[in-house]
């Protein structure tokens, strides 16, 4: 159900003396961010207004300025009814070189295409003159009680996006029942996450070549009451991004890695490459191989997540060393090109785990029909991260509490078109895959 305007934080106050016959002056206030439209009466939406932040393939101005959006863009976030229309208002706003850090993927994109287009050609088999009058999708996350198995991904450098980034969006996935993910390359620290209040959140974790780092930040991120340790496993490298290469993409000078700072990490020096693609190589250990998911159980108590993981071979492997769980992860087709859809490999890495262990997925995720097909095929859960960062773009902690409850109610419809009322309802036989289409025709 689209949210009333108030709670997506628009609000609007006109002047009381406008001159109706020329035109009205109208202050409108989006989250935090002061927009100022001037609108004659006899037109549907302003002359486009440029953000006062130029669209531009370098650094950022050293400090975030308001906005200037026209009123077409103000009354298109209103009527925004899927969470994919967000990216295209997000393009809009944010400088080039942000939403190209966001939104594209490595080398030939193609990875990123099959991401979603292998969701398209996954169909339902639904069931009918099933009760459906209630239907329940809460569900334990490693212990944890969630309202529903959509997830928020770690997604580096939130606030690029918003002024708030990360706290926001910690906020909105608390006020919906669900776990946020913290990236190890956040604007906010682990510490600053925290003070937003109680939350279920699970932490992001680079492993980098000084372990001291790595020992002070997994001790941080428990100290700070995180619940889990995310491993990202797909990056001994950075994936060749092109459009950061045309960018020289660097992190905004107004920005740093918080939770680097104190250690003198927490900024990128400009290169005339990705500036992030030389901070990796410069950081991030090489050598991090399955030994290390077993030294990190001795450094910590929480539960390890194995992040990256799209192969039986591997699955085995984490099994034998001891992760908690598996994100099914292709690192949001921004390493390896030309790999499977993660829903591709999802089903092989499930058939592996045996139930062990709990399996989870992210890369692709738009829409509540994707969510129940993940589930389908033995997910436990899915991770978002694209719609957080542009709903985040367009509209602060509002945005993303928005695209929590639009797949919210997405998975919801499609449970009762199913004929499931609990997750656990969710099967195998409700879906068809290519495979399923490929061995019936072998019959």
């Amino acid at each position: 159900m689209p949210l009333p305007t108030h709670q997506l934080g628009l609000h609007s106050s006109r002047a009381r003396n406008s001159d109706h016959r020329t035109g009205s002056s109208e202050r409108l206030r989006l989250d935090g961010l002061n927009i100022h439209t001037d609108t004659p009466r006899d037109a549907e939406t302003s002359a486009p207004l440029q953000s006062t932040t130029p669209r531009h393939t370098g650094s950022l101005s050293s400090q975030p300025r308001p906005l200037r959006l026209p009123l077409r863009l103000i009354s298109e976030m209103e009527l925004i009814t899927n969470v994919t229309e967000y990216e295209k208002l997000a393009k809009e706003k944010l400088p080039k070189m942000v939403y190209d850090y966001y939104a594209s993927g490595a080398e030939d994109q193609w990875t990123l295409k099959e991401n979603r287009e292998a969701f398209s050609r996954i169909l339902f088999r639904p069931r009918i003159l099933i009760d459906v009058s209630h239907i329940d999708m809460t569900t334990n996350i490693l212990g944890f009680n969630v309202s529903m198995p959509i997830m928020i991904a770690p997604s580096a450098m939130q606030k690029m996006a918003h002024p708030e980034g990360e706290l926001a969006t910690a906020r909105a996935a608390a006020s919906a029942g669900t776990i946020m993910t913290l990236s190890s390359w956040s604007t906010s620290s682990v510490e600053e996450v925290n003070s937003v209040g109680p939350g279920i959140r699970f932490f992001q974790l680079y492993v980098y070549k000084d372990r001291n780092i790595v020992r002070q930040l997994v001790k941080r991120a428990e100290m700070a009451g995180f619940k889990a340790i995310a491993l990202t496993v797909d990056t001994p490298r950075l994936g060749r991004r092109e459009a950061d290469i045309k960018n020289r993409f660097t992190l905004p000078p107004h920005l740093v890695l918080k939770n680097f700072e104190a250690l003198d990490l927490g900024t990128m020096d400009k290169t005339n490459d990705s500036g992030l693609a030389s901070y990796v190589a410069g950081q991030v250990d090489r050598t991090l191989s399955w030994k290390d998911v077993k030294w990190l159980q001795t450094i910590t108590s929480l539960p390890i997540l194995v992040k990256g993981v799209v192969t039986a071979e591997d699955t085995r492997l984490a099994i034998e060393y001891g992760a908690a769980g598996i994100i099914v992860s292709n690192h949001g087709a921004r390493q390896l090109d030309y790999v499977p859809a993660t829903i591709s490999c999802l089903e092989e890495v499930v058939r592996e785990a045996k139930g062990r262990l709990p399996v989870f997925l992210d890369g692709g995720v738009r829409r509540g029909t994707d969510v129940f097909k993940a589930l389908a095929l033995g997910a436990s859960g899915v991770f978002i991260g694209r719609p957080v960062l542009f709903s985040l773009a367009v509209d602060g902690e509002a945005g993303v509490r928005k695209v929590l409850q639009m797949l919210r109610d997405e998975l919801e419809l499609t449970m009762a078109l199913s004929g499931c009322t609990s997750l656990r309802e969710i099967t195998r036989a409700h879906v068809i895959t290519d495979g399923d289409r490929i061995g019936r025709s072998r019959l």
